[in-house]
């Protein structure tokens, strides 16, 4: 016998038919899909600026514009992260020429100590909202598959009331709890692929941090010992 599907199975009229419990797991999985997106966009932005801002900061230090940079910092000019981390351990060091009969190895230790506190702050304000990136991609999967397995478990129960069970009677409540499942792999994938590459680029940038307080260490070190 020849089945004949009499339902619309249109995607927007599977999503109205849907019980309410597969439309608030389709809501909330929509809802960390815009704002992972929201994320995504932004966190992109800051980390290209806070990358061009570095090579231009580490450009300027060594081809010796260090008085420009210094101007800057006493007129209150906004820079990158790596700027805020110098600022830091050279206002510490202009505090400590004040001291006279400061061991060089003290001096050091406490511009080195600056310097620390300001990138944990720096990274910080970066690594904002990358938590919830790896939430939505860790925990998407298995909100969509809830609502899937909901959607599945009412459609076999209203079978129960059918004398003749045909596939237009199980496929649209199938069809509707299996769109939860793909909304929650909407949601995840993106945001899994845009952690993983935030992290890296935040790794490499504080690998950069590190290398330039390091230098920027021995670069003081080799002033104070300086005849």
């Amino acid at each position: 016998m020849e089945l004949s599907l009499t339902q619309d199975v249109s995607m927007m009229q599977l999503v109205m038919q849907a019980s309410w419990v597969v439309k608030l797991v389709m809501l909330l999985l929509l809802t960390a899909s815009v704002a992972s997106w929201w994320i995504v966009f932004s966190k992109f932005q800051m980390l290209r600026r806070e990358g061009r801002l570095a090579r231009e900061f580490e450009r300027n230090f060594w081809e010796g514009k260090r008085d420009d940079l210094v101007k800057r910092m006493r007129e209150g000019v906004e820079g990158g992260s790596m700027e805020a981390v110098f600022r830091a351990g050279f206002k510490e060091w202009t505090r400590l020429q004040r001291q006279a009969g400061l061991p060089a190895a003290s001096a050091i230790e406490s511009v080195r100590r600056a310097m620390r506190a300001a990138y944990q702050r720096e990274m910080d304000a970066l690594e904002g909202s990358l938590p919830f990136l790896a939430t939505v991609g860790s925990v998407s999967p298995y909100v969509g598959l809830f609502g899937t397995v909901w959607g599945i478990m009412n459609s076999f129960r209203g079978l129960a009331n059918v004398a003749q069970t045909t596939l237009a009677h199980v496929a649209p409540g199938i069809a509707e709890a299996l769109i939860a499942t793909a909304i929650g792999l909407f949601a995840a994938i993106p945001a899994v692929i845009a952690y993983n590459r935030f992290t890296y680029d935040l790794d490499r940038l504080a690998n950069r941090f590190d290398v330039f307080m390091e230098e920027f260490s021995n670069l003081l070190q080799r002033e104070m010992h300086r005849p």
